[in-house]
This record gives C-alpha cells, sequence and structure tokens, in this order.
C-alpha cells in the first residue's frame, strides 16, 4: 500500500533550511467553528521578488478584507480587489481567492466564495480570503484569514463589509488597518499567554506584532 500523502517518506523528505520560505496551510474544527488559515514565513533573508510578492500578497488580502460593498454583489464581482496590488506589478495567481467555510461540514463550503457561480454575500456568511502568488520550483505565497460578511453603515445606502468580527475595519490604508490587527492579537491573545505563563511566547507575540 503506497503511503499517505500526508505522511513523511524517504523519498519524500527533504532537509529544510532557513533559506526559503514556508508556506503552511492549517485549520481545524471546533464546537464554535471551523478555522482555514495560511500563513507564509522566511526564516532567513528572503530575496526583494520575495518581499515584494509577499507585500503585495498581504495588501490584497487587506483590500479584500476592508471593502464595502453594494447588497446583492457577488463575490466574483470584487474578486480582483485581491489581485489588484499584484497585477499593478505584472503578478498574479492560478487559483481561487476563497471559498465558503462550513460549521461541522466542509472546510471548503459552496455556495459562498468568489467565483462566477457563488451567490451573493450576505451578512453572516463566512468565507477564506486567500491571494498568494507562486515561482515554480522557487517558493510559494499564501495569506489566508476566514472573514465574516457584516453589516457596514455608510454615508450613502446600507452597504456590507468584508472584516474580522467583531467589527470591520474600515481604515484608509493598508498600514493602518495591519496595525489594528496587531493590536487585536495583542490584546485577545497576550493576556492568555500570560495567564498560562508563557513568557518566551509572550516576547514573540509582542516582537511580531511591532506596528
Amino acid at each position: 500500500e503506497p503511503p499517505s500523502p500526508h505522511s513523511p517518506s524517504n523519498g519524500s523528505s527533504r532537509k529544510l533550511s532557513a533559506d526559503e520560505m514556508y508556506l503552511s496551510d492549517t485549520g481545524g474544527q471546533y464546537l464554535d467553528g471551523t478555522t482555514d488559515i495560511t500563513r507564509t514565513v522566511h526564516w532567513g533573508v528572503p530575496t526583494p521578488l520575495q518581499k515584494e510578492a509577499y507585500t503585495r500578497v498581504l495588501m490584497g488580502n487587506i483590500d479584500l478584507s476592508r471593502l464595502v460593498f453594494p447588497p446583492n454583489t457577488a463575490g466574483g464581482a470584487v474578486e480582483s480587489f485581491a489581485r489588484r496590488a499584484l497585477w499593478d506589478v505584472g503578478l498574479n495567481y492560478g487559483h481561487g481567492t476563497g471559498h465558503g467555510i462550513g460549521n461541522f461540514l466542509s472546510v471548503h463550503e459552496w455556495p459562498v466564495g468568489f467565483q462566477s457561480n457563488n451567490v451573493p454575500l450576505e451578512a453572516g456568511m463566512f468565507t477564506s480570503i486567500e491571494p498568494g502568488y507562486y515561482r515554480d520550483g522557487e517558493f510559494g505565497i499564501r495569506i489566508e484569514d476566514v472573514a465574516l460578511v457584516v453589516e457596514a453603515q455608510t454615508e450613502g445606502q446600507q452597504g456590507q463589509v468584508l472584516g474580522q468580527p467583531p467589527q470591520p475595519w474600515r481604515c484608509p490604508l493598508q498600514i493602518r488597518y495591519l496595525n489594528a490587527y496587531y493590536e487585536t492579537i495583542r490584546a485577545r491573545v497576550g493576556p492568555e499567554l500570560q495567564r498560562q505563563r508563557l513568557d518566551e511566547e509572550y516576547q514573540w507575540l509582542q516582537r511580531s506584532t511591532e506596528p
């Protein structure tokens, strides 16, 4: 019987180094919901292209996460907001930008998402937002979060926004959005690490969430 593709083997294993990027797609199913989170890290010195591509993938994630749109807007109509920062410099990715997240159902749950056959986005829906960039044989980048569609009060008519609960961030700049996210992570995760007396982990969190 062939080995599982999710298990290490002498044929597929290789030595890891600090000189390359690592993409980790993780998630789990819990009593209060399902997670699907992807992060990309580099423990050495990334190349200028890697830094440029990572920054633009992050910009795309933020741009779609903070987007305010009218009711009855389908995901396919706003999908390009996640690609715009990459398109600006001639880059792109070849997979979908996001999918619905089930609760004790599938991690990929139709009919929510950003493709042409997905339904209009409505308050209460969960979807992933996961732009990326890949160079065959060199590196891959993806930044994926789970977003909740919530009501957004605007100057005009009522709209909706993709954002992280409990409230959407509609900051004028992506850096302000990122710093607000860092502050939220510090406020939610920091006290728990201190409660468990995980001092090294707490210091790592503080360093990793500096403005």
